[in-house]
């Protein structure tokens, strides 16, 4: 399909010393990653839980009795299990339950609505799902058009200590009555029961179910759905593996049974499940989990836990920087930040650094990567504009995308196409979407990006977010650019809406900052001072607020919708 070569590859000759260019993937189960740490260091605490912690020898033990809770259930190896949970001990005990039974784990937002639900519980086919109590009654409204046998409810306060508040700050006798209230919902019903039916001791002993790593499923992750409805990628248990390598191997400094990761980014998603869960596991790391981002409880378990891997995105970070009880000396216990799932400015670069944080790597990566596909050296050399160089054993082209068989050159601006053990195995009941997508081992991964000389490579946006003005391609980021240049724009999101003469028009949706007044006019003007004309939006409009999926990432597609739907 498309040659690399030495040369069309000097992202090699910039590794880091002590990076490797080939990393050994084992072929084994994702389990046998939880496995070797629990052998290796049982007393290591592999979960902080609000004050609860849990060891690597307790936590395996735990993921036996739930997949021997799953077999009393009759889940067979193959059969997709859901689980809607928030970041918890009862995520984390369940997904690699559900792998232990040589199930897939289908991991979904607890706060999906009911048709956001069906969707992909439906699409999935799974026959058991495993709810947080509050998700219930959604869960509870679509069962009817669903294959689902058997609903498993848990609730925040099942691994919370006794003596503590829960994470909502809700007294104890509050929190449990809030929990009755919810579980009173619940229908005495044989196919919805407690999670702690399924933590009984197994009557025999639980062994990991034969599986093929390179074929078998360890998940489907849907796809964010910021465009059209989300799509279930099919990652292997190699590829969720081999992406745990990969980003040990860049982790040069890291050892194992040393770090403390901060899980902010929840598990659901894949850069959370990869470098909040699977990567650490690996490494026999601790795990602070946090069900949801709340700036003070951020705080308070950093200065509890003192974690050194801090994955998350720059709104994450500036809205941490932001709290007024945040100090410099927060930061001080974190070797590396991992900032992906969105672009990182260079305000938020300078604002790290002037606080003395060490270790930012702005990295990238997709759904379909298992995610990590890039990553800026550690260590120093970090070009946090960009997105850094392909990890071991990953190869990245840039291409034409009218004419995908043409590879560019450095400097000249295409789709990215990439190719490892990392790219999944296609899309869950799409072949036609597998078909335009993957070819041969490589993914077209639909963003568009630059790489210069040294193999440093930077995205510029996504290939369906570019605007086409009277044959003219735009990049949405570059205007967006333009626009925070400008005093009164606090944030902007520009998308492109069909027109019956130019093809596309930009229309760009303004955030107004609180101490200067928004003027169309003014902005069309500084616009025009910077870009050429047809680049500059036919029309600003003012908001409060932008739509932003769970990571923060301003979901175009609803300002592309409102604009279409909207009356004349």
């Amino acid at each position: 399909m498309w040659h690399v070569s030495q040369r069309s590859s000097p992202w090699r000759r910039r590794y880091p010393p002590g990076v490797p260019q080939e990393v050994d993937i084992p072929d084994v189960p994702v389990t046998r990653l939880l496995d070797d740490a629990a052998e290796t260091h049982p007393r290591r605490p592999a979960l902080h839980f609000f004050g609860r912690e849990i060891s690597y020898r307790d936590l395996r033990d735990a993921v036996d009795r739930f997949a021997d809770g799953l077999h009393r259930l009759g889940v067979q190896p193959g059969d997709r299990v859901a689980l809607i949970l928030p970041n918890c001990p009862q995520q984390v005990i369940a997904f690699y339950g559900v792998l232990r039974r040589g199930a897939v784990a289908v991991q979904h937002n607890p706060l999906y609505t009911e048709e956001e639900m069906l969707h992909q519980l439906a699409d999935c086919g799974a026959r058991v799902a495993v709810v947080l109590d509050r998700s219930y009654a959604t869960v509870r409204a679509v069962r009817a058009k669903l294959q689902l046998e058997h609903i498993v409810v848990t609730s925040l306060t099942d691994f919370l200590p006794l003596a503590k508040r829960v994470a909502l700050r809700l007294p104890l006798v509050q929190a449990q009555r809030r929990r009755a209230e919810i579980t009173a919902d619940v229908p005495h019903d044989p196919d919805v029961l407690p999670f702690r039916e399924l933590q009984r001791p197994p009557r025999r002993p639980v062994r990991q179910l034969e599986v093929e790593p390179s074929r078998h499923l360890a998940a489907i992750q849907y796809t964010g759905g910021t465009e059209g409805r989300p799509k279930g990628a099919m990652l292997t248990h190699r590829n969720l593996v081999a992406n745990a390598c990969q980003q040990h191997a860049w982790d040069t400094a890291g050892r194992p049974g040393t770090d403390v990761t901060l899980a902010v980014l929840p598990l659901f998603h894949s850069f959370g499940l990869m470098s909040c869960l699977v990567a650490p596991v690996m490494t026999a790391g601790a795990v602070v989990l946090l069900p949801r981002f709340d700036a003070d409880q951020v705080l308070s378990a950093i200065r509890r836990y003192r974690p050194t891997i801090f994955p998350g995105v720059p709104t994450l970070y500036e809205q941490v920087m932001d709290n007024p009880r945040f100090t410099p000396s927060d930061l001080g216990s974190l070797r590396i930040l991992i900032s992906g799932a969105m672009g990182l400015a260079q305000s938020t670069i300078d604002r790290l650094t002037q606080v003395g944080a060490k270790g930012l790597i702005n990295c990238y990566g997709l759904t379909e990567a298992s995610p990590a596909v890039t990553g800026n050296p550690l260590g120093g050399g970090a070009r946090n504009l960009s997105v850094g160089l392909p990890l071991p054993m990953t190869d990245a082209v840039i291409v034409d995308q009218d004419e995908p068989t043409r590879v560019l050159q450095p400097g000249e601006p295409g789709e990215l196409v990439v190719r490892g053990p990392q790219v999944f195995a296609g899309y869950w009941n799409a072949p036609l979407a597998t078909a335009q997508t993957l070819s041969k081992g490589w993914l077209r991964t639909g963003d568009i990006a630059v790489m210069d000389e040294d193999g440093f490579f930077t995205i510029l946006d996504r290939l369906r977010d570019m605007i086409k003005v009277s044959g003219f391609s735009v990049f949405p980021t570059e205007v967006e650019k333009v626009l925070h240049r400008h005093p009164a724009v606090h944030d902007c999101a520009v998308v492109g809406v069909p027109d019956a003469r130019r093809g596309e028009r930009i229309i760009a949706h303004v955030v107004e900052h609180p101490a200067y007044p928004f003027s169309a006019y003014e902005l069309r003007r500084h616009c025009e001072r910077y870009l050429s004309h047809y680049k500059v939006p036919a029309e600003f409009i003012p908001r409060t607020a932008l739509p932003r999926n769970i990571l923060g990432k301003v979901v175009r597609q609803r300002l592309r919708d409102e604009a279409v739907n909207s009356p004349a």
